[in-house]
């Protein structure tokens, strides 16, 4: 399918201009680069937004570029063009793509082995929201976690993206017991997800034992940080396993907040080896954003998409906006309103 964009050689792309709230975020147009030999141009139809993004320009992610730059983790399209040593890959094919970084961009170049082939276009919606949050839970629950068959799981932040998403990868593995957390307004959505709905104002800790008849969760998911790290700690049963893969609380605003980033990290728990043993209890760092073994990334998208064409897993878009629209997407975001994931729709 061929459009007037295969013939151009401007492109549209976000950035971030420097420290702050979503209104440091400037579109700018400029003139591509030729394409390197080695790598392919896609011509970029959605591009997933993330939290990582949001702490990114508040100036709270470590992995972060310099100011200013583009970020965007993930995004799907068409390729437009493919570089002289490229090979099993032609102009035309539909493709999801991990970017690392520069995908709020109307044209992006990536190397092959960071993309995967689509079955057809009309994927390119659902399959942009796939990345980012579907291989981050895959990591935790099924490459860390090891999740068998009965195991119960404490999902926090449980109506966003990767709550949705480990959700679904939990029962395609034929988990037991899903508890998620979230605030009432979207009790329905997380009901609907196949979670036991708790809201964030609930003892999670005392109810997650409960529903376990007193054992406590095999596995915890936590994006929050501080304190309430140590509470999804004292959920887990005895050889459970805790994710801690955010700090969300450090950013409870719009805006750089030093006084709540502070409070985040002055409460983050420093957990006891010894302690740990007796209870052979395990907490995991988790920062896709700087996993370095490609091999098993690639091994593990391949099954998440194999899921996704088998029919157990569906993507939860929640809202679409344009890349122009950018820094509203991030205050929407920032609100907590999403149910399932943010896109934004960079054709022009």
């Amino acid at each position: 399918m061929w459009t007037l964009r295969d013939l151009m050689t401007q492109r549209k792309r976000a950035v971030y201009s420097r420290k702050g709230g979503p209104n440091v975020i400037e579109i700018i147009e400029e003139e591509m680069s030729s394409l390197k030999p080695d790598q392919i141009r896609i011509d970029v139809y959605y591009a997933g937004i993330n939290f990582a993004d949001l702490m990114m320009r508040v100036g709270l992610y470590g992995a972060a570029p310099p100011f200013p730059f583009t970020p965007g983790y993930e995004v799907s399209g068409i390729i437009s063009d493919i570089g002289n040593s490229v090979k099993d890959l032609k102009v035309g094919d539909a493709v999801v793509a991990m970017t690392r970084f520069g995908g709020y961009s109307s044209f992006v170049d990536v190397n092959p082995e960071q993309c995967f082939i689509l079955d057809g276009v009309d994927d390119l919606v659902s399959t942009a929201a796939i990345p980012v949050t579907y291989a981050t839970a895959h990591h935790m629950l099924v490459h860390l976690g090891k999740i068998r068959q009965g195991d119960s799981v404490l999902i926090h932040h449980a109506a966003g993206g990767v709550g949705s998403a480990a959700a679904q990868i939990a029962k395609a593995k034929r988990a037991g017991i899903l508890i998620g957390t979230a605030s009432s307004k979207k009790k329905e959505f997380v009901e609907q997800q196949g979670m036991i709905h708790v809201s964030r104002n609930d003892d999670f800790v005392k109810i997650s034992r409960s529903l376990t008849n007193g054992k406590g969760v095999d596995h915890a998911l936590d994006p929050v940080g501080g304190k309430h790290l140590m509470q999804s700690y004292r959920a887990l049963s005895k050889g459970g396993k805790l994710y801690s893969f955010g700090a969300s609380s450090a950013i409870p605003g719009k805006k750089r907040n030093m006084i709540a980033a502070l409070k985040m990290w002055w409460q983050m728990p420093k957990f006891d080896p010894l302690r740990m043993m007796n209870s052979n209890k395990a907490v995991f760092g988790v920062h896709l954003g700087t996993w370095e073994n490609d091999e098993i990334m690639r091994e593990q998208m391949e099954d998440i998409v194999e899921m996704y064409r088998n029919g157990n897993l569906t993507p939860v878009v929640d809202s679409i906006f344009k890349l122009d629209e950018a820094s509203k997407a991030h205050s929407y975001m920032h609100e907590r309103r999403n149910k399932g994931k943010i896109l934004l729709d960079c054709r022009n």
